[in-house]
């Protein structure tokens, strides 16, 4: 295993003193806790309903990545593949409460479920107004070793992105978490791999797979899928994950964005290959693409392969998507 690193062990710190370090016009990190909020002009000036996420290390430029002004109020990153903890989420919480409310957004693992809602807890004994929305995009399996459920995966940049638009607007805490909730359930996403992940810790990647073979169906942190097959060219994978994906959707009208989200070892060149056969089947269906985006939104550290997320998209939600943020990573 080569990583350019210190200690294990003090991975997450350092990665997030480099991320302030280098950003601190757009965030600060919270004293005693590898948490960020936001730290441009606007946020001390402008009330709005908290948004705040969070969830294990290794899928960088989530969440941190995504803190700033049209997205997210403040991350809680946890050790690799691990739940931040609870008084850390809390932390995070307290920081961006401007009196509006805060609206949790929470991956599908049983660890940040669990811990959020201690945070939650905690909060609310302080009278702060709290809401949680759970994305469960992930169609490939119906639960894993980490879940109680569908995974939460790329899609979560969406949510967050489309959700953090909103809270900007000055959009209610009520009216966020229902926004929210409409937009997980109309959010669908399948992931690939070419070749797992290494955690730092194990050190060896985390399941393994012959030189000509692809996995359907992987999650973010090394979960097996449901299929391993030959490696087939970018327009016969685009094929099967496009079919599985619309199959989920009753209504194919409307408007539709989607995600094709590289995994973290993948080259932008083979992204946007792959991101040209998806848009150009779609084309072909007559499926009506009003938004779309490229690149290493949500990965697993250096995991080579690929997710494509397909959102059913209102036009107010196309709007929100479409808007500049100011964030570190969008």
């Amino acid at each position: 295993m080569k990583k350019i690193i210190n200690n294990v062990e003090d991975i997450v710190p350092e990665m997030i003193a480099g991320l302030v370090k280098t950003s601190p016009e757009l965030v600060k990190q919270i004293d005693g806790t590898t948490a960020v909020v936001r730290n441009d002009n606007k946020f001390k000036t402008t009330k709005q309903v908290g948004i705040v996420s969070g969830g294990g290390s290794g899928h960088e430029p989530l969440h941190a990545g995504y803190v700033g002004d049209g997205m997210l109020s403040a991350a809680v990153a946890g050790e690799v593949f691990t739940s931040p903890t609870p008084d850390q989420i809390y932390e995070a919480i307290t920081a961006v409460d401007q009196g509006l409310g805060v609206l949790l957004i929470v991956k599908n693992y049983s660890g940040d479920v669990m811990n959020f809602d201690m945070a939650k807890e905690m909060a609310e004994a302080d009278d702060i107004k709290i809401k949680t929305i759970v994305v469960d995009d992930d169609i490939s399996v119906k639960n894993s070793e980490f879940t109680q459920g569908k995974r939460g995966v790329a899609g979560t940049v969406l949510v967050e992105k489309v959700v953090g638009a909103a809270a900007r607007s000055g959009m209610s805490l009520d009216d966020l978490a229902a926004l929210g909730q409409n937009v997980i359930d109309n959010t669908k996403t399948i992931g690939i791999a070419l070749h797992a992940a290494t955690v730092p810790a194990v050190g060896h990647p985390g399941f393994e797979l012959k030189d000509d073979e692809i996995e359907y169906g992987i999650g973010i942190h090394n979960e097996r899928g449901y299929a391993v097959e030959k490696i087939q060219p970018s327009k016969k994978l685009a094929h099967e994950l496009i079919e599985k994906i619309l199959n989920e959707f009753t209504d194919k009208t409307g408007d539709f964005a989607i995600l094709v989200n590289g995994m973290g070892g993948t080259p932008l060149m083979e992204q946007y290959i792959f991101a040209n056969d998806v848009l150009n089947e779609l084309a072909t269906d007559k499926v009506d693409v009003e938004f779309s985006k490229v690149g290493n939104k949500v990965t697993s550290l250096d995991m080579v392969g690929i997710s494509l997320t397909i959102m059913k998209a209102k036009p107010e939600w196309i709007k929100y998507l479409k808007e500049p943020v100011t964030t570190i990573g969008w």
